[in-house]
């Protein structure tokens, strides 16, 4: 999908590891509710609480998934996350992605 319709759009940015990465939440009719963003190069650690889809529609990066080992993606690529967890990137290049919350 290459556009989303009918939703709504957070104007606030949030901001991470001092605005390498940033997103925007966007929130649909459902209740569901996916970020939109953007990752500099480095290294970063996530937490999640609920599961996450995150699609990566471009770049270049290094993914290391709970109980797993590192794993270099080639874009466009999609992974899970499970709910109460945590995960690592290692951002090559300027990376795009997509995360879908799951409840």
């Amino acid at each position: 999908m290459s556009k989303f319709e009918n939703v709504t759009a957070v104007k606030a940015a949030n901001i991470y590891y001092d605005g390498k990465v940033t997103s925007r939440t966007l929130e649909f009719s459902d209740g569901s509710i996916k970020s939109l963003g953007i990752m500099l190069p480095g290294e970063y650690t996530f937490g999640t609480e609920a599961a996450e889809i995150m699609e990566i529609m471009s770049g270049e990066l290094d993914v290391k998934l709970p109980d797993e080992e590192w794993k270099t993606l080639s874009t466009p690529e999609t992974f899970n996350v499970p709910a109460n967890s945590s995960f690592d990137l290692k951002i090559k290049t300027p990376t795009d992605y997509c995360c879908s919350y799951i409840k």
